[in-house]
């Protein structure tokens, strides 16, 4: 399906980082990273979030839909850019990747309709295009299972805020799975993201310690009144 990339200017070790910044403002010693871990660590215990704020992020997200990028889109706390794909500029007239998701896949009769639907706005765009309508114009019919690519930037409060929404098992499935690639992809950056991953990244029932949802899924138990 999709990928994602962590780009260099990612901070590898993320939890030095954050004690090193946090040291400035408490006088401490910030030549020793083992200190700086050690601080790191009590910050992340200690709920100061805003700590979190200085570990950067920057990733390729390519592959996914154009759906699960809108909906990516909404998590906009701690300043995060992000460039897109552009519909003006690429030619998408002559073919473009699009997301089945697996009840449709599954299922011949289900598939023959959808991908005939693709087929049919695929055909439309090229002929528009040779009647010399504007590509700007023409890309208005691409839909959102369409593919597309990002560069994202955003800070690990960010993220981890949004794995406990998005961690969710009643979360939109290709967002679960496209969060689940980016933290297989931080998983290989070092050992201080494993532990982020393992320890930080996990649904709001697990950060909560009961079910907030109306509709619950009964992983956990909801909380009683």
């Amino acid at each position: 399906m999709g990928s994602v990339i962590i780009l260099e200017e990612t901070t590898k070790y993320p939890i030095t980082l954050i004690g090193k910044r946090a040291g400035v403002c408490w006088g401490a010693d910030i030549t020793d990273n083992k200190k700086n871990y050690k601080r790191g660590m009590d910050c992340i215990t200690a709920n100061h979030g805003r700590t979190l704020e200085y570990v950067n992020v920057e990733m390729i997200i390519d592959g996914y839909s154009a759906r699960v990028i809108r909906e990516w889109y909404t998590h906009l706390g701690g300043a995060p850019t992000r460039l897109q794909a552009s519909t003006r500029y690429i030619d998408y007239e002559h073919g473009f990747g699009y997301v089945v998701p697996d009840s449709i896949r599954n299922d011949e009769k289900r598939y023959e309709i959808y991908t005939e639907a693709i087929h049919q706005i695929n055909r439309a765009l090229i002929e528009l295009e040779d009647i010399g309508t504007p590509r700007e114009d023409s890309a208005l019919l691409l839909p959102l299972g369409m593919t597309t690519k990002i560069v994202d930037k955003r800070n690990l409060r960010n993220l981890v805020d949004m794995s406990h929404q998005r961690m969710c098992n009643r979360a939109y499935h290709e967002y679960r799975k496209l969060f689940g690639d980016i933290c297989t992809a931080l998983y290989k950056v070092s050992d201080e993201w494993t532990w982020i991953v393992d320890n930080l990244f996990v649904p709001k029932c697990d950060y909560l310690g009961y079910c907030p949802e109306k509709k619950s899924c009964g992983r956990v138990q909801k909380k009683e009144n």
